[in-house]
């Protein structure tokens, strides 16, 4: 890969991105909204719950507010995430092809999205992690960020695979946003998850792990070593999928 080439397809990237301004003004309105509504109908009462990644499984107690806000949290993180980087995929698809056979690789052009990607999903996850504090005092307040950050770039992953294999942006979007509902927006919350049946399942799913280690740094002093680990192996998994499936379809004759 050239340098030049990325250098200019980030600029273009970061330029496409600057122009939509609803997708800015989501991307800062959506957390503060979520987090508005978690605040009016939570309470402050006690809920105990065992986190599945923490070998010695101790029962934690958190006020049901401060539970529902990482929890809320983490699923907003990972759906404007996905949505962004299906965005990417599909703007200017067509420009893209002309790009490949004017001289640029497959390649260069998914690292520069991807790397303006990751550039969004770290200021993202800073957004909405420094609005937990308003809240409540978070027990390692970078750790609870990372994971915010972790889920962007597993579902952000997941948003260029569903971008690359989709040619229409209504099919991604339906996916992303049932995969999205049904796995950060409810099965991860670990009150739910403890009485759960076949959580195998539940545990299979992208937002698992960073949903863990969010709330391992929220709420205790455990070691988030496995689920840090197993967050970044989920999705440069992802990633390295939809990379091959893009690659597929930019190829041109020339």
């Amino acid at each position: 890969m050239r340098l030049s080439y990325l250098r200019v397809g980030m600029a273009m990237t970061a330029r496409e991105l600057l122009r939509s301004r609803l997708v800015l003004i989501l991307l800062l309105v959506i957390p503060s909204l979520f987090f508005t509504i978690v605040a009016l109908t939570t309470t402050d009462r006690l809920i105990t719950f065992r986190l599945a990644a923490i070998s010695e499984k101790p029962l934690i107690e958190v006020s049901e507010r401060s539970e529902s806000l990482v929890f809320i949290g983490t699923a907003v993180a990972g759906l404007l995430a996905s949505y962004l980087a299906l965005g990417l995929m599909h703007k200017q698809s067509e420009v893209n092809r002309r790009l490949v056979l004017c001289g640029y690789h497959p390649s260069e052009l998914i690292v520069s999205k991807l790397a303006v990607l990751l550039g969004v999903i770290v200021l993202v996850g800073i957004y909405v992690g420094g609005l937990l504090p308003i809240f409540f005092r978070p027990e390692r307040f970078a750790l609870a960020v990372l994971g915010l950050m972790l889920a962007g770039f597993v579902y952000g992953s997941y948003g260029l695979l569903v971008g690359a294999l989709f040619r229409r942006e209504l099919e991604g979007i339906l996916f992303i946003v049932l995969l999205a509902n049904i796995d950060a927006g409810w099965l991860q919350n670990p009150v739910y998850y403890a009485g759960a049946q076949n959580q195998f399942i539940i545990r299979a799913l992208p937002a698992y792990y960073p949903s863990q280690l969010g709330m391992i740094g929220a709420f205790t002093d455990r070691s988030a070593i496995r689920p840090l680990v197993s967050s970044l192996g989920y999705g440069l998994v992802l990633l390295l999928v939809a990379l091959a499936v893009y690659f597929v379809r930019m190829r041109v004759r020339r």
